[in-house]
């Protein structure tokens, strides 16, 4: 039986950057009630407040739900209010190189960008991330630039050089993650573990990116049963099944 279902936050339970719709708030109010939920992905925690908490109905039990902010570099948990369990700083120094590296990678590629909406490289404390149209691009571009990852690996490759002893990932849309070196979403999925004392053989992952490269293949990595999704249409017909297969009060809420 499985305990804990982890997922992915941007192009697996909503689009980049994007709200959760009602349809997934209604299936994951549902799953939370049954089983323990996770949310890991690379943005902030504002970023999954946005997208997620705050479009869940009212009455899910939050106390299910773990949230890991910036690929598993925070942990936060619901304890009667949302409580930061650990988070995995920079120093400068750390933080200095990481830039420097990422701005010489992004020139050594060549990928000339015309137009940034925002910000494109963004100190998240525990992560540094590069996102190659800035924070606040329009999904619709986002999925124009680099749509088989195919600037972001080699964007990737450069920096993998330039600063071994970081982990290195691509994730979201248009974005690449630094974090410290073994701290992903492998090192996440030991949190959980861990914190919540449930096995790896009772964890079921579901990301976007489970590919060598993605920020979600650590995870799989770890050895935990993973399921690749493409977007949110997929994702919800994954925690359809889920509920299906975990209670009949489940299969009551998929066919009511």
């Amino acid at each position: 039986m499985k305990k804990l279902m982890v997922f992915d936050l941007d192009g697996t339970l909503a689009e980049s950057k994007s709200p959760i719709d009602p349809e997934m708030s209604r299936l994951l109010h549902d799953l939370i009630g049954i089983v323990k939920v996770a949310v890991i992905s690379g943005g902030d925690w504002q970023q999954f407040e946005n997208q997620v908490i705050s479009k869940l109905p009212a009455g899910t039990l939050l106390s299910n739900l773990s949230i890991l902010p910036t690929c598993g570099t925070k942990f936060f948990r619901y304890l009667k209010d949302w409580r930061k369990i650990y988070s995995e700083d920079f120093t400068p120094d750390e933080k200095a190189k990481i830039v420097t590296s990422l701005k010489k990678a992004i020139d050594e590629a060549g990928f000339k960008v015309e137009k940034h909406w925002g910000e494109t490289i963004e100190d998240r404390g525990s992560q540094i991330t590069y996102s190659a149209l800035g924070q606040q691009a329009p999904l619709d571009e986002k999925k124009k630039w680099d749509p088989d990852f195919a600037k972001r690996k080699k964007i990737k490759s450069i920096v993998d050089k330039l600063i071994p002893e970081f982990s290195v990932r691509m994730g979201g849309a248009t974005s690449i993650d630094v974090t410290k070196p073994g701290i992903d979403k492998a090192y996440g999925i030991g949190k959980l573990k861990d914190v919540l004392g449930i096995s790896l053989k009772e964890m079921i992952f579901v990301g976007d990116a489970l590919f060598p490269g993605g920020n979600d293949y650590p995870a799989e990595q770890a050895g935990v049963v993973s399921i690749r999704v493409q977007g949110p249409h997929e994702t919800k017909r994954t925690i359809e099944t889920a509920i299906a297969c975990l209670s009949d009060r489940g299969q009551e809420a998929v066919n009511s």
